[in-house]
């Protein structure tokens, strides 16, 4: 979001996650990759402190470094598993245990402004609660429900947005097309699994370096 005013940069990735996630979550849903079992409990946990983490406005070296860590120390575990019992051993999540992560999951998302997917999938994939196809339907749904109400949370800056906006839509939706069929029709867990590590090793040096 080059050019685009700082004061508004959240409320349009938030936006932009919302019409993302709606269109992967229904293709990956209408495919049969999904759980609402694994989702709710994570949801339930994430909405109240995805509010609370947006109100902290915490010195942004401080959570970028750890979250930063956080995800390329996730990118080597699914890079050293990649033959591991992921979508073998799969097993369902404690409702009590999932709403905790769900919780910890929506703080971060709060805090940094996503939608908290980039930490929910390889902790999904990690502790064997989805197949790898699953945790892409599991993750979309969590994205749309969680940038749903972060954008509540920042409803005064809905009125803000770029004029750009229906252009940006157009190519992330074209994105979104891409990714899901690649993701569903053409890719092993394996192959998702080396794109997602990619995307983590991306997104933590970005927030180390800046």
């Amino acid at each position: 979001l080059f050019n685009i005013p700082n004061a508004i940069i959240k409320p349009t990735a938030l936006v932009l996650n919302i019409f993302i996630a709606s269109f992967t979550s229904w293709r990956f849903i209408k495919k049969g990759f999904f759980d609402l079992k694994v989702l709710l409990p994570i949801a339930i946990g994430a909405i109240p402190f995805a509010f609370l983490g947006g109100f902290i406005n915490a010195p942004s070296h401080i959570y970028k470094s750890i979250v930063g860590l956080i995800l390329l120390l996730s990118a080597i575990s699914l890079m050293t598993n990649l033959s591991s019992r992921i979508d073998k051993d799969l097993k369902k999540p404690p409702f009590f245990l999932a709403m905790i992560i769900g919780s910890l999951i929506g703080f971060l998302a709060g805090l940094t402004g996503t939608g908290g997917g980039i930490f929910l999938s390889p902790l999904l994939l990690f502790l064997g609660w989805g197949s790898t196809k699953t945790t892409s339907g599991i993750t979309a749904l969590f994205i749309l429900i969680n940038s749903s109400f972060g954008l509540l949370g920042n409803y005064s800056s809905v009125q803000n947005l770029p004029t750009q906006l229906p252009l940006f839509i157009g190519a992330t939706l074209i994105g979104a097309l891409i990714g899901t069929t690649l993701g569903i029709k053409f890719y092993t867990a394996n192959t998702i699994k080396k794109v997602l590590a990619l995307v983590l090793v991306i997104a933590g040096f970005k927030l180390l370096l800046t």
